[in-house]
């Protein structure tokens, strides 16, 4: 399926980590909270659980927002009305903002393709991070990360109304345990390549927190 994104590169003045897509997302949430699809919660405080149309990244040093559907509207009015952003109590001046408007592919693939994750991916929730830690063999811990990816691009698809009509197959390439936080709670993370028999868009989140930036992966070209 072909997916129109629109993708803001935002400079600004302070220096940012990864960590503070998290705080970005929390400003811009509150900025828009009329817009559901900002924050990703109900008028009633529930989140909502489905593939958040707006994620929030830090990459290099820079603030990428990436919006889709329903979410375009955040992303152009932020490139429009934002000057600057408070983070953590800092105001901080936006030195320029860049805007980019694309047409992705999401569906399955005839070949494996290679992707890399470009902030750590939390592919563990309380249950199989059991599992993972009881598994002392690489080769068997591997073959658990590559069925939750199965499973992790099954959902997104599942959400995007994306019917997925043949097996999926992955592969780790190579992958590295790292230690990261959510939500100031300590997490177990992966950095890495993966191949898998599926299109998905540069910028995406795979996992848990993806609005957060986590989980974010790119195309190896």
């Amino acid at each position: 399926m072909d997916i129109n994104i629109l993708k803001l590169n935002l400079i600004i003045e302070s220096d940012i980590k990864k960590s503070d897509a998290d705080r970005i997302r929390g400003y811009l949430g509150n900025l828009f909270w009329d817009n559901p699809n900002a924050h990703h919660h109900k008028s009633d405080g529930s989140f909502i659980y489905r593939y958040p149309c707006v994620q929030y990244k830090v990459i290099d040093g820079s603030c990428i927002l990436i919006g889709f559907k329903e979410g375009v509207d955040i992303i152009k009015k932020t490139f429009h009305d934002l000057n600057k952003i408070n983070l953590g109590g800092s105001w901080c001046e936006i030195l320029s903002k860049g805007l980019e408007s694309y047409k992705a592919i999401f569906q399955i693939a005839s070949e494996h393709l290679s992707y890399s994750f470009l902030t750590p991916w939390l592919a563990l929730n309380e249950k199989n991070y059991e599992k993972y830690q009881k598994l002392g063999r690489w080769i068997e811990r591997k073959e658990l990360l590559e069925s939750i990816l199965i499973g992790n691009i099954i959902s997104i698809s599942k959400s995007l109304g994306y019917t997925v009509d043949e097996p999926i197959t992955a592969k780790i390439i190579d992958m590295k345990e790292v230690n990261t936080r959510l939500k100031g709670t300590p997490m177990l993370g992966f950095l890495g390549t993966f191949s898998v028999n599926f299109e998905i868009p540069d910028y995406w989140g795979i996992g848990k927190s993806v609005s957060r930036g986590f989980g974010t992966i790119r195309r190896c070209r």
